[in-house]
């Protein structure tokens, strides 16, 4: 019984302070919204940027890398660990999702799985990565994709779900600029 009631407590905590990070997270300020995040848990690299009106579930669980950019709208669910590397960019409403249920079971029980998106990224508007899937390096996902399955290095995929139809060409080595303040 005591253990029902302490987790029914950690649960309305953890909702709170998701509701207070969605509104955070239409603060007018760069500065002041990565301040919140990074009190509520999240790992946020040197230079990284966090874009108006994101969204995150569990944030303990999310690091993102240095010189990343996450775009407007974003869901970054962190009830399973979600890693975002260095030099990334996710355009506006991406969704990342690391946790769903199992269509299939009586329970409709959670079923997650780790997401690794890697260095040198870019995800495109409205893409949506699933439960355990690793993009790797160098690698784009085409506006409005469903990545079912892991992404190879420097491979373009698009579609849904996604496919591969293109590769990224050279050795990448940019930086993605600074914040803009009121984004």
């Amino acid at each position: 019984m005591l253990d029902k009631i302490i987790r029914r407590i950690n649960t309305i905590i953890l909702e709170f302070e998701v509701m207070v990070l969605h509104i955070v997270g239409y603060v007018p300020s760069h500065y002041i919204r990565r301040f919140f995040y990074r009190l509520s848990g999240i790992k946020i690299g040197r230079g990284s940027t966090i874009h108006t009106g994101a969204r995150f579930y569990n944030p303990r669980n999310i690091r993102i890398g240095d010189d990343s950019i996450i775009g407007e709208g974003v869901v970054l669910d962190g009830r399973g660990k979600l890693t975002i590397g260095n030099h990334v960019a996710f355009a506006t409403d991406v969704m990342v999702y690391n946790c769903q249920h199992d269509i299939h079971d009586s329970n409709f029980s959670p079923v997650c799985g780790v997401v690794i998106i890697e260095d040198y990224v870019f995800i495109g508007p409205r893409a949506i990565i699933l439960p355990g899937i690793r993009v790797k390096k160098g690698a784009i996902v085409a506006a409005g994709a469903v990545v079912t399955k892991d992404v190879e290095e420097s491979t373009i995929v698009g579609g849904v779900p996604a496919q591969a139809i293109g590769k990224r060409n050279g050795e990448l080595s940019y930086r993605l600029g600074r914040a803009a303040w009121f984004r």
